[in-house]
């Protein structure tokens, strides 16, 4: 399996296909991050690949894996990526 493109490769893709500097596609970069983090509560989408989104978990019964004892896990809010469709599409192919 290849592997992942940091975020130095990223920028100097970005840079190289738009006529940036490396530093300005960092910028661009963090400042996608930024933005985000801030808006995320507010489902945050990034068209043509995905959105974040905040979703509340309800409280349920797990099994510690090491001892077999049940155990009750609390309610939580975490953060979800949801794949655009066409994202989809791009790298799996259309059915």
């Amino acid at each position: 399996m290849a592997k992942a493109l940091t975020k130095s490769q990223i920028a100097a893709a970005i840079a190289e296909k738009n006529g940036l500097t490396k530093k300005q596609s960092v910028e661009i970069l963090e400042q996608l991050a930024a933005l985000s983090y801030k808006h995320a509560k507010d489902t945050f989408t990034i068209p043509g690949l995905g959105k974040l989104v905040l979703v509340n978990r309800a409280a349920r019964m797990g099994r510690n894996p090491a001892t077999g004892e049940a155990i009750k896990i609390k309610a939580k809010r975490v953060v979800k990526f949801r794949v655009a469709k066409a994202a989809k599409d791009a790298i799996l192919g259309k059915k």
